[in-house]
């Protein structure tokens, strides 16, 4: 299998960090999103979208990687994706919180303002989306704060592939300026998630503009 990504991209990551928590191994090919390699026609043949990551098994060509984390996760049994349909129904709530809330509304605004403009010479943050992402932070991470008062992990007692979604802007969090002070329960979960060596052994090189 073959995986198409950009190294930095929270999602690329989570993908590269489950397939490497799976012991399942994929060739990885770079797709440079800051210079526009996504939009390049054999890309676009691969994904018309022309966003990242892609996967390619044979010829199945699959896209988004929430969709990416559960083909890899069917290769072989595992506890981050188990066969019971409640838990899959719970990891698919999380995973679609994330998309819909947490990344899109919260932390995606904070990265995009704070490191990927400066990385891509895009000019100063817009003040008024970094006040709109930290209102929007504070509120889903008090969700989080308080689901996470209740058990260690987003679904159960047990890692799953929900826990990777969510985790993975955090590894952000400093550059990024995501306000985590206050949520100690987010802090001592996403400290559990971030010490597994599998984001270690994926971590992408991070520009030093960036930085």
């Amino acid at each position: 299998m073959k995986l198409y990504g950009f190294p930095p991209s929270p999602r690329t990551w989570a993908v590269r960090a489950v397939a490497a928590q799976l012991g399942v191994p994929l060739d990885f090919e770079f797709v440079d999103l800051t210079k526009g390699q996504q939009h390049e026609p054999d890309y676009r043949a691969i994904n018309p979208n022309g966003r990242a990551p892609t996967l390619v098994d044979g010829d199945f060509k699959l896209w988004e990687a929430m969709a990416i984390m559960h083909y890899l996760a069917g290769q072989k049994p595992t506890a981050l994706w188990p066969d019971d349909m409640r838990i899959r129904a719970d990891i698919v709530r999380w995973q679609s919180w994330n998309l819909a809330h947490w990344e899109k509304e919260s932390c995606a605004p904070l990265l995009f303002e704070r490191i990927v403009k400066q990385l891509v010479g895009a000019g100063a943050p817009d003040e008024a989306a970094v006040a709109r992402a930290l209102d929007n932070f504070a509120r889903d991470a008090k969700v989080l704060e308080a689901h996470l008062g209740k058990q260690p992990y987003l679904v159960g007692s047990s890692l799953t592939l929900a826990d990777f979604s969510v985790a993975g802007p955090l590894f952000y969090a400093e550059r990024a300026g995501l306000p985590l002070a206050d949520y100690p329960k987010v802090r001592e979960w996403f400290g559990r998630i971030a010490s597994l060596p599998c984001w270690k052994e994926t971590a992408p090189q991070i520009p030093a503009a960036a930085a």
